[in-house]
């Protein structure tokens, strides 16, 4: 496809997703234009009030409800890519993130003893010396994004992946723009970005999978390396760099930046956490994680006939779970609307989604989070908003851009 047939075709997608949300008034519409970026959660209450499935302008359905969201999410009938297909999924290669069984699991075992929970554990002397460093570094004002939130994360995935020199600032933009994909290409330029980045990230693991070849070491690429052509494809080494290394920080660059927001906007619970830093921040977290998810969509599609709620779901049809709306769902929370530290867990939520997709790299997520918070509340016990937060410009990824404090 030429370039002015792709503005065209650009173009076209663009108006019919704004008429759909201003004119129609369609809400998962509303949910990639600015409302949903702005308040999400205002959308998902009407969504909820119409019912636990809604179905969209294309013949799909969207739920905001947390039962239905698990269920679907949990249930082997539905895939995240229809059997049939065998394309790309977009302009990046997503590596087991964007496959079914047997694929994804071959692949999700290889990753998984990296983010174990006893190799996690193992991590938090680099975390601790980490935060320390940023914080001896910030000034009495900072933008707590650029100076913290991102730079920790960052450091820690590129030191296990064994990325040399890594910049933080230069790793943070590949996260954002490759993030932003996940709405849509925007406009050409929007897709120039995209392509200039993602070659960038390729040219780097390229050469760093080149050398651990020769020379290995202790690090993910090189037990990768190590079992190529047996366990893992060669060509599929790559994207799974790609994909731990942005996994492996933008969620929890989110994360960090959502908690301390909300901690920010609820000055109780930032007081309690400072009284309590240790005992508190693993809670902030989760309330955070249930509160303000970094990643509010997913969607699953269905690999044969499925009896959902009541409603067939024919096969080839996608499920749009919102993870966002189901983990402010008022049947399994009280008071959801608020953002509580003492807040009772019986239902996990589904930050990290369900089912075999769950988060690989969740417990070093909360491991940073975790001290990230609690070293903020010992050290920064005034901190305050100093300025015009300013949110990322994406809808499935949420989390500041920009959010200055002082203190």
């Amino acid at each position: 496809m030429n370039a002015l047939a792709f503005a065209a075709q650009l173009w076209r997608q663009r108006a019919d997703l704004v008429a759909a949300g201003y004119l129609r008034r369609d809400p998962l519409a509303r949910l990639r234009l600015r409302p949903g970026r702005e308040d999400p959660y205002a959308i998902y209450e009407q969504m909820r009030a119409a019912g636990p499935l809604l179905p969209t302008r294309f013949g799909n359905l969207s739920t905001t409800s947390h039962r239905i969201c698990d269920s679907v999410l949990r249930d082997r009938r539905f895939g995240v890519r229809p059997v049939e297909r065998v394309d790309r999924y977009d302009d990046f290669d997503l590596s087991f993130l964007d496959m079914n069984p047997p694929d994804h699991t071959r692949l999700r075992r290889l990753a998984q003893p990296a983010f174990s929970p006893k190799a996690t554990a193992g991590y938090r002397e680099r975390v601790e010396r980490t935060v320390h460093t940023l914080l001896d570094r910030a000034g009495d004002e900072f933008d707590l994004v650029s100076a913290y939130a991102a730079p920790l994360p960052i450091a820690v995935i590129t030191d296990l992946l064994g990325v040399p020199d890594a910049n933080a600032e230069e790793f943070a933009r590949y996260g954002m723009v490759i993030g932003s994909a996940l709405d849509g290409i925007r406009g050409l330029r929007h897709a120039a970005r995209l392509e200039a980045n993602d070659a960038k990230l390729r040219a780097l693991f390229e050469h760093l999978i080149e050398l651990r070849r020769r020379e290995p070491a202790d690090d993910i690429v090189s037990r990768l390396v190590a079992v190529e052509g047996d366990q893992i494809k060669p060509a599929e080494v790559q994207p799974m760099c790609v994909l731990l290394l942005i996994a492996g920080f933008e969620t929890t660059t989110n994360l960090i930046g959502n908690a301390v927001l909300a901690l920010q906007r609820n000055p109780d619970q930032w007081r309690a956490l400072c009284d309590d830093p240790a005992g508190l921040a693993p809670k902030a977290v989760e309330e955070a994680l249930r509160y303000d998810p970094p990643v509010q969509r997913t969607s699953r599609v269905a690999l044969e006939p499925v009896d959902l709620d009541g409603q067939v779901i024919h096969k080839g049809q996608w499920v749009f779970t919102l993870i966002g709306g189901a983990n402010r769902d008022p049947e399994v929370y009280d008071r959801p609307a608020e953002f509580d530290l003492e807040r009772e867990r019986s239902v996990d939520h589904l930050a990290f989604s369900s089912g075999i997709h769950y988060c690989v790299g969740q417990p070093l997520a909360r491991l940073e989070a975790t001290i990230a918070l609690q070293v903020l509340a010992e050290r920064r016990p005034g901190l305050r908003l100093a300025g015009r937060v300013r949110r990322r410009n994406a809808t499935t990824i949420r989390g500041p851009l920009r959010l200055p404090v002082a203190g």
